[in-house]
């Protein structure tokens, strides 16, 4: 039997239907970010040809270095979603503040938060890298988008998802009605449904992790890091250890097969306090996704989901994966700090 071929805009378009009373404009806005994340993909499979490898020499809001490809990521989500009227602001991880919607374009009810190009600094070594994004509805009186828009919890997101670049490029997304994941066909420009209803398993056989860091994360951290490397038939361990370096990577692996990812607060660093990673821009949009698909999401202590944001770039400890493992280590925590 010959299975349906379903594109992303028809799932999409019967998603909708579940909502007698939507527009069509949050419909569409999913639709305009896989149209960027098509381009993006483009660019990135001939990046060495078109010689835009390496370093800007610019440093981003985060103190980092900028890739040339990053600031092509960025310009594209933001020129497929400024224009269109469905959003009121977006917000980039590569950009200090908020960005607004000109002025001579209408304004809608959504923000778009983003990760343009994660794990750039694997490019060079041909790594897969990806796009993640977080959609929120608009709350502030105004016209137009304000911070307040974008410092909402987690739990309050319409919509989240991430696209990575690797041997195909793959798109997956939520919008509360379980996760789905699309492949994209270059031969004839479409992402395909390849992945309905993405279940992770409640507990995985892989942890993520940069183990160079050991001795700079708690002792809780090192006592569950360590209890993961011991052999234990009956439990399922040891794990076997599989750390990427690209985010959406390594998530996408373990959503997958199972497993947790993790990277702790740095108790050494006092520039780390909090870990590395973003909460608007990564955390929650990932947590979304977990949690959609039975996982769970954690800083160690209390769910990413519910967590209020103070700052657009604020960071946090990330625990994500299996709802099994995310416990298991938050019960580490809890006990050795």
């Amino acid at each position: 039997m010959t299975a349906k071929i379903i594109t992303i805009e028809r799932h999409i378009l019967e998603q909708q239907r579940h909502f007698p009373e939507a527009t069509g404009e949050f419909t569409y806005l999913l639709y305009d970010i896989a149209l960027a994340a098509k381009i993006i993909s483009r660019e990135v499979s001939k990046a060495g040809l078109l010689e835009i490898l390496g370093l800007t020499g610019e440093e981003n809001v985060q103190g980092e270095q900028v890739m040339k490809l990053d600031v092509f990521a960025n310009e594209t989500m933001i020129r497929m979603n400024d224009h269109t009227g469905r959003l009121c602001a977006m917000a980039s991880e590569e950009n200090p503040d908020i960005i607004p919607i000109p002025e001579r374009f209408p304004c809608g009810k959504y923000v778009l938060i983003f990760d343009p190009l994660d794990g750039s600094s694997n490019i060079d070594m041909n790594v897969s890298v990806g796009t993640i994004f977080s959609v929120h509805r608009k709350v502030s009186d105004g016209r137009r988008g304000a911070l307040e828009d974008f410092l909402q919890p987690g739990y309050k997101q319409a919509a989240a998802g991430y696209i990575i670049y690797g041997s195909s490029t793959m798109m997956v997304y939520t919008s509360g009605q379980g996760v789905h994941g699309f492949t994209l066909d270059p031969s004839v420009g479409e992402f395909l449904l390849s992945h309905p209803n993405i279940q992770i398993p409640p507990r995985g056989k892989y942890y993520s992790t940069n183990e160079g860091n050991y001795h700079y994360w708690s002792e809780g951290v090192r006592r569950y890091v360590d209890y993961l490397k011991a052999s234990d038939e009956a439990s399922g361990r040891p794990y076997s250890g599989r750390y990427i370096g690209t985010l959406v990577a390594d998530f996408h692996r373990n959503l997958l097969a199972g497993g947790i990812f993790m990277y702790p607060a740095d108790t050494k660093d006092p520039q780390k306090p909090h870990g590395k990673l973003r909460l608007l821009y990564e955390a929650a949009p990932l947590a979304f996704i977990v949690e959609q698909a039975g996982g769970r999401a954690s800083d160690g202590r209390q769910d990413i989901m519910n967590i209020q944001p103070e700052s657009l770039h604020q960071r946090v400890p990330l625990f994500i994966g299996s709802r099994k493992d995310v416990d298991e280590a938050g019960q580490f925590i809890r006990e050795f700090g």
